[in-house]
């Protein structure tokens, strides 16, 4: 294998069908190979395919770790205990520079999975779709697009401009849409945010005609894309684009009108009672939208990129004490404190607490009907700049599950500004150690707010965006930097 190829976006590997310990541990990013329809010849095979598709997700650079890492320091929640460059102090410091490993390490892998997307499509068509059946087939294609959406999208929470900026009609990604199996020409300009983003909604809209109003197992409604997914993630896309009425259209089909919020078809989305529920065995609620499993003793969390590392075991990063946990509005009863805690001295977020003795085997949250609840509100909010009453029943029903203490007045807010901040305040706290805040802030257009010795980040910055990485501008001649 010759260097030059190592490092290259769109790096494939094998996708081998097999034990389902196999299937979810991530496989090598050095290796390059053919599409083998071999792969394709019975329906054990197919099946494993498409289950090793979460692979690419799972990864240590994705949500293994490091892609909500990532997104957690970038904003002003944490605060570093370790200088150590290998664990993404650079991200923290805004000190990155194009060959900086998490820059190259996660545009690897998220491509990486794309190409594992593209290839497995085009299997299917060229021999799996005759061989598993057309019904079926159309569920494992819409689970090769579900992944497809969440690369592109977290890719340009990180390198691109937000969509506010330009109507996204500033340089995007490449937009690779078919398998590459041989070394050879990776030469392919950037697409614009607005393009990648219309790639982003055409593969979720097909996803969701065309995946499984749910499964046989909790398990499998868990882990595995379903409709109910698609939906659920289309209202984190337009959240982004700040296309605030279609994320009502969105979420609508999946929360009732008025309270109780229980989603009413596919899978019974509801917020659990309790919290800490959704963090801890079996991982399986019906808030758990979709989610990436570790087990102990079978599969690990990508050891040192594990979020139980960065923010619980090794106390890499222990909680800004002048961030959203000097809130006063953040009441001392709130069950969501009971995920702050104490470790070797420092002040942390317990939220995925089992350590490498266990191998950090905490599932990984990608989404939550918690989440959904709070996008919904926020764009009824927006979109009738209005203090909207449902808008405040949602806040409250992610408010009042853990803090019965709180309720919101529609009376309580003297203007619509009021109520968007509310919201933006509710999703730093629900969603803590998820990697929200700092796309919650590029997608309005807010500044970076500093902490410690490190200065604030406005919009304006060029350290507002990663740049791109030293690889790709390397390999694809027809690539631009971010500036």
């Amino acid at each position: 294998m010759k260097k030059k190829f190592l490092y290259i976006s769109i790096l494939i590997t094998v996708m081998m069908g097999g034990c389902q310990k196999d299937l979810l541990t991530p496989d090598s990013e050095t290796q390059v190979s053919t599409l083998d329809l071999a792969q394709f010849s019975t329906v054990a095979r197919i099946d494993g395919q498409v289950r090793g598709l979460y692979t690419g997700l799972r990864a240590a650079d994705f949500y293994g770790g490091r892609y909500i890492v990532y997104n957690e320091l970038r904003a002003d929640n944490y605060v570093a205990q370790s200088s150590n460059s290998v664990t993404a102090t650079q991200t923290y410091a805004y000190t990155l520079g194009n060959g900086a490993q998490e820059v190259n390490g996660f545009w690897a892998s998220a491509y990486n999975t794309i190409n594992r997307c593209n290839l497995f499509i085009e299997g299917m068509a060229a021999k799996g779709n005759a061989v598993i059946g057309d019904a079926t087939g159309k569920n494992y294609i819409a689970e090769a697009k579900m992944i497809r959406a969440i690369c592109y999208y977290s890719l340009l929470t990180l390198y691109a401009r937000p969509y506010y900026d330009g109507n996204g009609s500033k340089p995007g990604l490449p937009l690779r849409l078919t398998g590459n199996s041989v070394s050879g020409n990776f030469d392919l300009a950037r697409s614009t945010v607005a393009e990648v983003y219309t790639q982003v909604l055409k593969d979720l809209n097909e996803a969701e005609i065309d995946l499984p109003a749910n499964y046989s197992t909790a398990l499998n409604n868990t882990i595995r894309a379903h409709k109910n997914t698609a939906i659920a993630y289309k209202t984190r896309v337009y959240l982004t684009m700040q296309r605030y009425a279609d994320v009502v259209t969105e979420a609508n089909k999946i929360v009732p009108l008025v309270a109780p919020f229980t989603a009413t078809s596919g899978v019974a989305h509801a917020l659990q009672a309790d919290i800490t529920n959704v963090f801890k065995t079996p991982y399986t609620t019906t808030e758990s939208i979709l989610s990436m499993p570790f087990v102990s003793g079978t599969e690990n969390a990508a050891g040192q990129s594990a979020l139980g590392s960065y923010f619980f075991g090794v106390v890499l990063y222990s909680m800004n004490p002048t961030g959203i946990i000097a809130d006063a509005g953040w009441k001392s009863t709130d069950k969501r404190r009971s995920f702050i805690g104490s470790r070797s001295g420092f002040t942390v977020l317990s939220k995925y607490p089992t350590l490498a003795a266990s191998n950090y085997a905490d599932y990984v949250p990608i989404i939550r009907y918690a989440e959904v609840l709070l996008n919904l509100g926020e764009a009824l909010a927006r979109s009738t700049t209005s203090v909207n009453p449902r808008a405040v029943a949602l806040l409250n029903a992610v408010r009042n599950r853990s803090d019965a203490t709180t309720t919101f007045l529609v009376t309580g807010f003297a203007a619509p500004q009021a109520l968007y901040d509310a919201f933006l305040k509710e999703r730093n706290i629900e969603l803590l150690g998820e990697g929200f805040r700092s796309p919650d802030l590029l997608r309005l257009g807010l500044t970076i707010p500093g902490k410690e010795s490190i200065p604030a980040v406005l919009p304006s910055s060029p350290l507002y965006i990663w740049p791109i990485p030293s690889s790709e501008l390397l390999y694809n001649k027809l690539m631009t930097d971010n500036l």
